[in-house]
């Protein structure tokens, strides 16, 4: 049976990404092809920096169907131009798109079911037109339901909410959300990991309680595990988010469905560093990417942890 290729958008140019994703052929081998979606001449540059010395092979998506080198880099060349008079982020944003758009196209043509996306600068690329890659992808497959997986075998997360203001997260919790993001949740685990999860929530309010006459705790995330536990659903909560994550009781779950983004991923960052991946889940294919940004500061550094890219790789590789 032949292995379906890993299709990777490489990001943000002015990131870690050459290095860390260098440092994990040097380290690791896949049985899957390799198809990065990149500026061939960025890519040399990097090449020489970090003095990789492996084999590419430029492709085009005509000539996929022999696509067949495991042992080469294949890339589809995307330009990079630095157009005068243009702002950097304005010109990286039009390179990110159309890797993204070479990449969308594939994966609408079924040449592969595995994607990976490099680091990207959220905040400048979206320009606040959506909350984070998750929804920008997922609105391009017209995915209404998805969820924002922060996978790692012992125990993952999941926030409810993803990249919202605090200020809005207690309008955007509701019942229906909750009972959303769990069965994706159980979903995936079925079908990709070979186990039903035990899932635990975490309360908004601190300790679960709250002054105020409308507890969100009581009135929304109570009737909402109690309604997915009749369903058969392993789920329990909501638990006090200051100490779920305490070595005793995070062991009883699999999955940790928080709130708001910084509340579990704070945690799961602290506990398991870079032993994570962000995983998509609902999209008709694998979305996988590296659980950190950019990191502009470390460019050129040779000092970037390559873990989540490699265990990105290693997840799809298996697929």
């Amino acid at each position: 049976m032949k292995t379906k290729p890993i299709i990777i958008v490489s990001g943000e140019p002015n990131s870690i990404f050459y290095e860390i994703f260098f440092k994990c052929l040097k380290n690791n081998k896949f049985k899957s092809p390799l198809l990065l979606i990149t500026s061939v001449k960025l890519f040399k540059i990097h090449m020489r920096k970090f003095k990789f010395k492996g084999n590419i092979k430029i492709v085009n998506s005509k000539n996929l169907g022999t696509l067949k080198d495991k042992k080469s880099i294949n890339i589809i060349d995307v330009n990079y131009n630095k157009l005068k008079h243009q702002k950097k982020n304005y010109i990286s944003n039009i390179y990110i798109r159309e890797c993204f758009d070479v990449a969308f196209k594939l994966l609408k043509k079924k040449v592969t079911n595995k994607f990976i996306n490099g680091p990207i600068n959220k905040s400048s690329f979206l320009d606040k037109k959506f909350l984070g890659i998750t929804e920008y992808i997922s609105t391009k497959f017209n995915v209404k339901k998805n969820a924002m997986l922060i996978y790692n075998k012992e125990l993952s997360v999941c926030p409810l909410t993803t990249h919202l203001p605090i200020k809005f997260v207690s309008k955007k919790i509701s019942k229906s959300l909750i009972i959303e993001k769990v069965i994706l949740i159980n979903n995936f685990f079925v079908n990709n990991i070979g186990f039903q999860p035990k899932i635990g929530v975490t309360g908004l309010n601190p300790h679960c309680e709250s002054i105020h006459k409308f507890n969100e705790d009581e009135k929304i995330i109570i009737p909402a595990i109690k309604f997915l536990k009749k369903k058969g659903y392993k789920i329990k909560g909501p638990f006090p988010s200051d100490t779920i994550f305490l070595k005793q009781n995070r062991k009883k779950f699999n999955v940790i469905l928080g709130m708001y983004h910084d509340q579990v991923l704070t945690p799961i960052k602290t506990i398991k560093e870079y032993d994570a991946i962000n995983i998509t889940l609902g999209l008709p294919f694998y979305r996988v990417s590296p659980d950190h940004g950019p990191n502009e500061k470390m460019v050129n550094k040779n000092l970037s942890n390559p873990l989540s890219l490699s265990q990105a790789l290693k997840f799809l590789d298996q697929k």
